[in-house]
């Protein structure tokens, strides 16, 4: 994918950058970008405004959360880099946090705990979902949004309601970031099978939970050969990967970081395509047809100016994937319905 190894390469940059490269990051052929990150003070949105504020694509970095944002704002704003930091606290700043931004990223909600499914996190997260949403179509309509608030595969169509309510859905314009099981896949084949990591590429698609996410090895780049035993362990780690996260924990957090890392990558192609550059191709959750009766899917998506520039079919399944495809589609459903239901019960 086109931003693989991005965010190291960001803190490299960065890490090693020089007052004059600062300038000619902000040069005025850049286009002038604002982010915003909603739940900025988060296990998540710490990290990820960290490398948000690293990325030379970025002109303002908005970081909003309930509390505690000024501090983590202030931290971050020492950083020799060219993006300017500011922080909100409280739904009274959500306004300003949001008012100009082109692209909004939230990791806000509550984290997993160990026992607890993404199922768990519905009620709280729903309602916190549904509240930025409802910011975001008064006060940054145009922007893209990148939903990493968990369950995925119910927050986004939560979102997408609310748009829709608001009068201002644009499905070209909303995703749920997938790159987490995208960046795990690539991980545990290229250590599985002895490869660079850095020449690994394995898409990924379907949803964001347990069985629904369903890694393409057949597809994987470099070409592998896996015997059933190994494909079976492949698949089941990365469905399984922030469980394992969860427990290794032990009480004390989910995955924070990977995610952090993996919603920068993502976050930073959406910003090349808005600007232009061409070939920008990720794996998102988004509003699809790809699979009949699923209105939304995750599979690989050509982002540009507009947010999805084309929608891409899944190519060529092995049998063993096109089993994992039809076992997911009952439970992708159901969350995509409870995510709609709740909204509309709810209104």
């Amino acid at each position: 994918m086109a931003a693989r190894f991005a965010a190291a390469g960001l803190l490299k940059r960065a890490l090693s950058s020089a007052p004059q490269q600062q300038v000619r990051c902000m040069s005025s052929q850049t286009p002038k970008r604002k982010v915003a990150v909603l739940g900025a003070a988060g296990g998540i949105g710490q990290p990820l405004g960290l490398l948000m504020k690293l990325n030379p694509l970025v002109t303002d970095l908005s970081l909003y959360d309930i509390a505690g944002t000024p501090g983590v704002a202030s931290d971050l704003s020492h950083i020799n880099t060219g993006a300017n930091v500011e922080g909100f606290a409280g739904e009274q700043e959500l306004a300003k946090a949001l008012k100009g931004c082109d692209l909004v990223i939230i990791p806000a909600g509550v984290p997993r705990k160990p026992g607890m499914t993404r199922d768990d996190l519905f009620n709280i997260n729903a309602g916190i979902v549904k509240s930025l949403a409802s910011a975001i179509a008064e006060h940054c309509p145009g922007a893209l949004v990148n939903m990493i608030s968990n369950p995925v595969n119910s927050t986004v169509p939560i979102a997408a309601e609310i748009f829709k309510q608001k009068g201002t859905y644009d499905p070209k314009r909303l995703f749920g970031v997938t790159t987490l099981d995208v960046v795990r896949a690539r991980t545990f084949l290229a250590h599985k099978k002895g490869l660079n990591v850095k020449d690994v590429d394995v898409p990924v698609v379907g949803g964001h939970a347990g069985i629904t996410i369903l890694p393409l090895f057949s597809q994987a780049t470099p070409k592998v050969d896996l015997s059933d035993e190994e494909l079976e362990a492949l698949t089941k780690r990365t469905q399984d990967g922030g469980t394992e996260v969860v427990q290794a924990k032990a009480g004390k957090g989910s995955a924070t970081l990977s995610m952090a890392y993996a919603g920068a990558l993502f976050a930073e192609s959406c910003l090349k395509g808005l600007n232009g550059a061409p070939d920008i191709v990720e794996c998102s959750y988004v509003a699809s047809t790809v699979v009949p009766g699923l209105p939304y899917f995750s599979s690989k998506v050509r982002l540009g100016p507009n947010g999805i520039e084309e929608i891409l079919g899944l190519g060529s399944l092995s049998d063993y994937e096109q089993k994992g495809l039809e076992g997911l589609k009952s439970e992708l459903m159901s969350s995509i319905e409870k995510g709609v239901n709740f909204v509309n019960v709810k209104a």
